[in-house]
Parts: structure tokens; C-alpha cells; sequence
């Protein structure tokens, strides 16, 4: 597909006995999971960016193609489009850096991942058995509990806006008044599709939740939508809380406007599998929209310079 504007990915994943997201400390050592006031258990937005960046970091180390590229902790993002990826799809806030080229909007964006019913939440005992038993010793025994939700089916999903991947904008005043906007590009079109499909396959090996909760808690999906739109929409967010009819109505609406989309199923064996979807969508981006025009690359400091002057 020629000219993507934008790629939407709904999922649903399954979670058993999980602490993905847990929450505030209650009562001392007694830990919550976070949950919406429906009861049911969420994921916050905070850290399904951060899984998906810690997917986008290990594709990218096994990318051959990858260059000189690579992703920045969180806590150091650089404003080096060019090589850093969180820069670039993550976005920045170096407020010290000047009033315009310190700050980027994020071209990729999440939901919270939410669970489809009420969540049944239980509640885990943990000992530290004190293992010195001289008096003298500082060490003491404690009892912690720890919240996790049983099953839980987890909706979530992903936004890329590919007409601002690796692109700024620079705005021209006159008198205070905004007269013109250009279109700056920082790297050629080739990097800008890897990074594409590597935010799309990134989004399918959804793993760095047990860093905070300490289980093997994942959130590859079981059934995914994946759509190539030709307009910047997050309808299809909403892909697996609609109605039949809904789905059936959206559908149409992408292919009226010349989008593609891929449906993956794991649960049954009639239809394309989670698998069989991404590589279709995958093998599906040709190009995405250049808002450049064709324009050749400028490096982000050399922009950001001009754009303070």
C-alpha cells in the first residue's frame, strides 16, 4: 500500500493470574492492582508505551538494517531523531534546550490495555522467612500480600501517525501572525518504512510488563486488527467493542477510502491466524505519505537551529 497516513492496531490478549500494571501500596506492604471503578483491572497507558518501546528496542538490535540507530532509556531521551527512536516515534520535552526545538509530539500513541469483563482479583501471600536467628541479628520476618487478577481477556491498542514519523514541522510568523508551514524530514524514506514496520511487529511482542510485577505476564495478542489507512483515524480502536453490525459498518468505511486491513485469529484454524495478519501487514507497506514532498533529510540540530534563529 502507497501513501500510509496512519496504522491503528487493536488487540485482545489473554492475561492468567497477573500483576501487569499493580498499583498504589495499601495498608503498609499490601499491594493493589489497578482497576477501573467498573472493577475491572487496566494497564496504564504509561506502560504499554513502554512495552512497546521495549519491543522496539529488541527488533531493532536484531535489525541488520539498523545502523547507527537505537532507543534511549526513558529517563534520557535525546533529541536525536536521526538515531534515537524514542526521540523519534516517543517524542521529548528538553524545555531547557529553547522554546521550540526542545519539544516533540509523539508520532506513536496507546490506550490503556482494559479487561472485557469485571476482573475476579485475588489476593497472594508473601513470607521472607528470617533466616538468622540470633537475637542480635538486624534482619526480621514479614508478611506482604499481593493482588492478582485471575483471567482476564485485554483489549488495547496502538497508533502510529506516519505523516510525522521522523518529520517536523517549522511555522513562520510575521507581525504575530502564523503565515507559513513547512515540512522538515531527518531521515530518507527507506528508515522512516523500517521504523514503520517496526513499530507494527513491535506491537505483537508485548512482554516488559514482568520488570515491575516479577511474573512471565504477556501481552501478545490472541486476535489483532491491523489497518493501513489512507486518513489519520483511531476508529478502529474501538474494533472489539463494537457491535457485529458496527464492525461490519467500519469495514466498509475503509475500504470506501482505500485503507487495508488484516484480521488475525488465533482461536481458530478458519482464517488467517495473529501470525499470518502482521506478516501480511507487514509485507503490505510500500510507502508512507511524505508530507516533504520528496525532500532531502536535514539533520534535527541543523533544523532546530534554524527554527530558533
Amino acid at each position: 500500500m502507497q501513501n500510509i497516513k496512519g496504522i491503528s492496531v487493536a488487540l485482545l490478549s489473554p492475561m492468567t493470574n497477573h500483576t501487569a500494571n499493580g498499583g498504589e501500596k495499601l495498608l503498609g506492604n499490601a499491594s493493589s492492582i489497578k482497576r477501573r471503578p467498573d472493577g475491572r483491572v487496566y494497564i496504564s497507558g504509561q506502560m504499554q508505551r513502554h512495552a512497546l518501546f521495549s519491543a522496539i528496542e529488541r527488533l531493532n538490535l536484531e535489525d541488520e538494517d539498523r545502523g547507527d540507530t537505537y532507543v534511549s532509556n526513558g529517563d534520557g531521551t535525546t533529541n536525536q531523531i536521526e538515531k534515537d527512536l524514542r526521540a523519534d516515534m516517543g517524542g521529548f520535552m528538553h524545555p531547557s534546550q529553547g522554546s521550540y526545538s526542545g519539544r516533540r509530539t509523539a508520532p506513536v500513541s496507546a490506550t490503556f490495555a482494559v479487561a472485557t469483563e469485571p476482573s475476579e482479583v485475588g489476593r497472594d501471600l508473601l513470607i521472607r522467612i528470617k533466616q538468622n536467628t540470633n537475637e542480635e541479628s538486624k534482619q526480621k520476618q514479614a508478611l506482604a500480600t499481593n493482588e492478582f487478577s485471575q483471567d482476564d481477556e485485554m483489549q488495547m491498542s496502538f497508533h502510529l501517525d506516519a505523516t510525522a514519523l521522523s518529520v517536523s514541522k517549522a511555522f513562520t510568523y510575521e507581525d504575530e501572525r502564523h503565515i507559513k508551514t513547512e515540512y522538515v524530514k531527518h531521515v530518507d524514506n527507506s528508515e522512516r518504512q523500517r521504523r514503520a514496520r517496526l513499530f507494527l511487529e513491535a506491537t505483537r511482542f508485548l512482554t516488559d510488563y514482568a520488570n515491575q510485577a516479577r511474573n512471565a505476564t504477556t501481552g501478545e495478542p490472541q486476535k489483532a486488527l491491523i489497518v493501513l489507512d489512507t486518513r489519520l483515524s483511531r476508529k478502529a480502536a474501538r474494533y472489539f467493542d463494537m457491535s457485529k453490525a458496527e464492525q461490519e459498518n467500519l469495514k466498509a468505511e475503509l475500504k470506501a477510502r482505500g485503507a487495508t486491513y488484516f484480521f488475525g485469529d488465533d482461536t481458530t484454524t478458519d482464517g488467517p491466524s495473529v501470525h499470518e495478519a502482521y506478516q501480511a501487514a507487514l509485507d503490505a507497506i510500500d510507502s508512507l505519505f511524505d508530507p516533504t514532498d520528496g525532500a532531502d533529510p536535514v539533520p534535527f540540530e541543523e533544523f532546530a537551529e534554524q527554527a530558533d534563529a
